[in-house]
């Protein structure tokens, strides 16, 4: 199929690992420039080299999603770099503080950290991003969520709280840029096996005495700690092909939508 995407430039922000870099890669087999965002210089560069070996202009922007100065700074260089953003990819976030810490360790000052990073962050971008695609009357954004924002298993309460609150900012927005010609998405990811989600498996595998077998251990994560029907985690680049569908003009209809692809971990429908 098709996605007319070719032409079309985008900005994903952590896009120099895991599901940020695999939905760049998809993106650029699309035929859309790129511009790569994270805060090391040498992997961003090598996931722009990645994309550009696939034919499509690329671009890196350094900066941090928390700090005001750096989103305008992100933004202003993606947006020079190849004259205008027609598609906005919020991949950066992720837990504060790793080794899953009890809920009475967080401190307030993790909690703002967890929103500014989840949530705050794609607002600072879009800010800047949207008066480019409503002049053009045309523009995605899409926003990368999590199966933690909709279960309540007791753990990464601040994650799942931001992630949350990440889906009713999605919907929220999606309307009011709808009738510019900009739609407003989410993917839900379950656990994906990105660098984070490893260093998470084995935390838990050190807390509960679990074998020193990974694929094992991925085994029982899916199996008797969610009881989840696909007996693997996810792959970053099945996320990065929902993504690529809802960037596409092929999802013009489409708002507000939060795809899920979990694996059946979510019992919800």
């Amino acid at each position: 199929m098709d996605l007319q995407l070719k032409g079309k430039r985008a900005l994903v922000t952590g896009s120099s690992s895991g599901i940020g870099a695999a939905c760049a890669r998809e993106l650029a087999a699309e035929g859309v420039d790129i511009v790569i965002h994270g805060r090391d210089r040498e992997r961003a560069e090598a996931v722009a080299a990645e994309c550009a070996a696939l034919g499509v202009r690329t671009a890196v922007a350094l900066g941090s999603v928390t700090d005001d100065a750096d989103c305008a700074a992100i933004a202003q260089s993606a947006t020079t770099a190849l004259k205008g953003i027609d598609i906005l990819v919020n991949s950066a976030g992720g837990v504060v503080r790793d080794g899953n810490p009890d809920w009475t360790e967080m401190t307030s000052a993790d909690w703002e950290e967890s929103f500014s990073l989840n949530v705050t962050s794609t607002i600072r971008l879009a800010q800047h991003l949207t008066p480019g695609m409503i002049e053009r009357g045309w523009g995605r954004i899409i926003n990368i969520s999590s199966v933690g924002g909709k279960q309540l298993s007791g753990n990464l309460l601040e994650y799942g709280a931001a992630k949350a609150a990440l889906d009713h900012l999605t919907g929220n927005l999606s309307r009011r840029l709808a009738p510019h010609g900009i739609t407003v998405n989410g993917v839900v990811p379950g656990t994906v096996m990105t660098p984070q989600a490893m260093r998470y498996i084995v935390t838990l595998q050190k807390q509960n005495g679990w074998p020193d077998d990974l694929v094992e251990c991925e085994r029982i994560f899916t199996q008797e700690r969610g009881a989840q029907p696909v007996p693997r985690l996810g792959k970053a680049e099945e996320i990065a092909a929902a993504v690529a569908f809802l960037a596409s003009p092929r999802s013009d209809f489409t708002i507000g939508a939060l795809l899920r692809i979990d694996g059946g971990s979510t019992r919800a429908t």
